[in-house]
């Protein structure tokens, strides 16, 4: 076993797939590995609008829920629009991939239960139709759902531009021997020809339930605010991953002293906190989680389970450290934060060595 890695683990890991291949293709092969089963399932997301005055739309694209043949879940296989390094966008859509767009979460989250991903384009959004007693609409390749009002409830569109090329593998928490887990993904991946995108980053989804003692929580923010370069070099995290950003000023400010959870909470309010930043505190800041982790999001995209057990074990070591209600204290210096790192990872290791766990 590697050392440190022994706490459950999400994981979350881009690829690109090659020309010709697509999520599907692996989501088949792997099922087909295992003896198990693929069900398409639909993935919620935003990507910038064209419209005047609309900053985003919020999408529905195809993604596949892989299980075995007992049910248990293998992974999902779903899109991740910063990965679009290398797609051609004006290729046209490939028969049976599209997507759904809204303005609403709300209605997207109603639109998600209603309509099928595996429906055929045309047929994708009469189930929402028949919920608002009008007719879907079609306008050359677009099929526009409108409410009685004539307000436009969701548009379904083909996905173009190679969309059906990127990869997200999201697993389910692993408790033990990830190696063999992820390389049960990973090897029929590169098999198909699969890279690692130019933007690519795997994501960790660690149990949150430590995290939300207020002390663990400061020092997870201490962690990241104090020693934000040491932790990219140590892990090589890729300079061109997208939505990656510093804590918020009032965040690292309150995690100075001894804050409370609502101190904590109020000032990650305070400063826009969401979950597009190195760490992702949002599920531990509130009492409604929808996933209870913690999400490092700061280690580089990769294809091979060795590099990705190895940072991971890493990041397990320092969220030991976090754990311990003993404040983290900034470097000495910034020219020590690299091996100060180091040396935090090295005591939680004999810790755990010490007291065998």
């Amino acid at each position: 076993m590697t050392p440190g890695l022994r706490r459950r683990i999400g994981f979350e890991i881009e690829l690109m797939a090659p020309p010709g291949v697509s999520r599907r293709t692996l989501a088949m092969d792997l099922a087909g590995r295992c003896g198990g089963s693929v069900r398409p399932v639909w993935h919620h997301d935003s990507e910038p609008s064209l419209v005047p005055g609309l900053g985003r739309f919020l999408h529905l694209t195809q993604g596949f829920e892989v299980r075995r043949p007992g049910g248990e879940p293998l992974c999902t296989l779903v899109d991740d629009v910063t990965l679009m390094h290398g797609l051609d966008p004006r290729a046209p859509a490939i028969p049976g991939w599209h997507r759904i767009l809204t303005d609403d979460t709300r209605l997207l989250r109603l639109l998600a239960l209603q309509c099928d991903p595996g429906a055929h384009l045309p047929e994708v959004l009469a189930p929402a139709a028949h919920l608002w007693g009008t007719e879907v609409q079609q306008h050359g390749r677009i099929f526009r759902l409108d409410d009685p009002s004539g307000a436009t409830v969701a548009l379904a569109s083909p996905a173009g531009g190679e969309r059906e090329r990127p990869c997200e593998i999201v697993t389910p928490p692993i408790a033990a021997d990830h190696h063999a887990a992820l390389a049960e993904l990973l090897e029929p991946a590169s098999a198909l020809g699969f890279t690692v995108p130019h933007e690519a980053a795997v994501h960790l989804h660690v149990d949150g339930a430590p995290f939300r003692a207020p002390e663990a929580l400061a020092n997870v923010v201490r962690l990241f605010a104090h020693y934000r370069e040491a932790l990219r070099e140590l892990l090589a995290t890729n300079p061109a991953c997208r939505r990656l950003a510093p804590l918020p000023a009032p965040l690292v400010t309150a995690a100075a002293g001894d804050p409370t959870t609502g101190e904590l909470r109020k000032a990650a309010s305070d400063g826009g906190l969401t979950k597009f930043f190195d760490v992702n505190l949002t599920q531990v800041l509130t009492d409604t989680p929808i996933r209870d982790t913690v999400e490092i999001r700061i280690l580089p995209g990769a294809i091979d389970a060795d590099e990705i057990i190895n940072r991971a074990a890493l990041v397990d070591l320092l969220l030991a450290r976090c754990a311990d209600p003993l404040p983290i204290p900034p470097p000495a210096n910034p020219g020590s934060a690299f091996e100060t790192l180091l040396e935090l990872a090295a005591e939680s290791l004999q810790n755990r060595e010490r007291h065998g766990r």
